[in-house]
């Protein structure tokens, strides 16, 4: 059974930004001018995505989290602390995704006006697997109903923020959901050309629970919620037993961590007589490159459902 992580604050981290604060706060900071917009860090790339949907050109932003980053393992660097005290917002995951920076960014709502996107959701809807002692489950992004709930948390802390910008704050979001909903309603009819019995989804951790609940998978992960868990040969033979004894053609890496584990029970799978394909890459922590269909929340959950459907069925979109 994977262990719970317990995140403790990152002294390093704490201290940089209380140095970097202080010294923000002695030059006084500096004024926003109206051209530049609120200044806006984000931590993951979905929750940028929603940022610069909802707020346009009311909004500076600044990601801390790129294309591959693993957010479970993330430590700031010198730069993102400065990044971190100059914003006059910031929004992160929260539920322990960004791990012990989580907490460093609660720390700073004294003087940085810091908000959680999960911070609305409903608790009886989060997952509270075993393995996490009572901890939620963060990646509700992959349920992309319960993602709608960012949306607002967005456009009702933008709007506290700069009043003046309300209407298009509102105009915008609703245009998003729109989006978001049609996108739900493709997912599910996309879903719908996968048997059930071929409804299984194994990966590289348990980033797809909520895909799972919401669009009928069984999800099976290698490694824990949190990547920080490393996967042992126990859990490598039990996976490999399971896809074997269920004749699952299927299982799937992910941009954000190494190959090498799934390839390893890919092998331990092969070794006992049947052969399982990876059926290619899925965005789980982190969004694509900037500049591609991958690189927005849409295009991110349109390339996943593509990728699990083409893989598991054999046939093309």
């Amino acid at each position: 059974m994977h262990q719970r992580i317990r995140s403790r604050p990152c002294l390093g981290i704490a201290l940089a930004l209380a140095l970097a604060l202080f010294v923000l706060n002695a030059c006084g900071g500096d004024a926003r001018s109206a051209e530049e917009g609120i200044r806006v860090v984000t931590t993951i790339g979905m929750i940028t995505d929603v940022v610069e949907r909802v707020g346009g050109d009311r909004v500076s932003i600044q990601g801390l989290m790129g294309p591959g980053v693993d957010p479970h393992l993330y430590k700031a660097s010198a730069g993102d602390v400065r990044r971190l005290a100059e914003a006059e917002l910031i929004f992160y995951n929260g539920l322990h995704l960004e791990a012990a920076m989580g907490e460093v960014l609660a720390e700073m709502d004294g003087r940085t006006r810091t908000r959680a996107v999960t911070d609305a959701l409903d608790r009886e809807r989060l997952l509270t697997p075993p393995e996490f002692e009572g901890a939620y489950d963060p990646h509700v992004w992959s349920d992309v109903s319960m993602w709608i709930s960012a949306v607002e948390v967005v456009r009702e802390t933008l709007t506290e923020v700069d009043p003046e910008g309300a209407e298009a704050f509102e105009r915008r979001a609703a245009e998003y959901i729109a989006e978001l909903e049609e996108l739900d309603e493709w997912v599910r009819s996309e879903i719908a050309r996968v048997p059930d019995s071929l409804r299984v989804l194994v990966t590289a951790h348990d980033a797809f629970n909520y895909f799972g609940r919401a669009y009928g998978f069984e999800v099976r992960g290698l490694q824990g919620l949190s990547t920080a868990t490393e996967a042992g040969t126990g859990d490598v033979q039990r996976l490999a037993d399971f896809i074997a004894r269920r004749e699952i053609p299927a299982l799937f890496i992910e941009t954000s961590i190494p190959p090498r584990n799934i390839e390893a029970v890919q092998a331990a799978v092969r070794s006992r007589g049947f052969d399982v394909e990876i059926g290619g890459s899925l965005f789980s922590d982190a969004m694509g490159d900037p500049g591609t269909p991958e690189g927005t929340y849409l295009g991110m959950i349109r390339s996943n459902v593509r990728t699990i459907v083409e893989a598991l069925t054999g046939e093309d979109g």
